[in-house]
């Protein structure tokens, strides 16, 4: 009896122990939240899926030699096709963090914004327009990943 004694005490100091060490190791940690640097849309981009109105017409329209080249705040078009803009000029983020949306500001034109996504796509950085050049009842989508050289 005095060892079933003896074992139970044992048993119950070890528990408590076992209480008082997991409660001891709980601390409060401060999560401090990380800066999210601007974004760079820099160098140039190709149109890879372009949609009207929700249809796929990337395979109607050769837009392999398209691209539309971004630095330093300017931009500039390459192989011109219906766009946005037709002349090149400056650009600006709303938001250099999280942007919503671009303003392309062509020279001498009134400035223009737009929709602006910029995701990574199966690891790949994308930029996808949504705009309405002239006819408010077509609406596009230009997705965009940079041209590699």
């Amino acid at each position: 009896m005095m060892k079933i004694q003896m074992i139970l005490g044992r048993a119950f100091l070890l528990a408590i122990i076992c209480t008082m060490m997991c409660f001891g190791s709980c601390k409060t940690e401060q999560i401090v939240p990380s800066q999210e640097m601007p974004k760079d849309i820099g160098g140039s981009w190709k149109v890879i899926k372009a949609t009207r109105n929700g249809t796929d017409i990337t395979n109607l329209v050769d837009f392999s030699k398209f691209q539309v080249s971004f630095n330093d705040g300017k931009y500039t078009l390459i192989n011109k096709l219906p766009f946005l803009v037709n002349q090149d000029g400056t650009y600006s983020l709303d938001n250099p963090q999280y942007p919503f949306q671009i303003v392309f500001n062509a020279n001498g034109a009134q400035p223009i914004p737009t929709a602006f996504n910029y995701p990574i796509v199966n690891g790949v950085r994308q930029l996808s327009l949504t705009f309405s050049p002239g006819c408010p009842n077509n609406t596009y989508i230009y997705t965009l990943e940079k041209a590699t050289k």
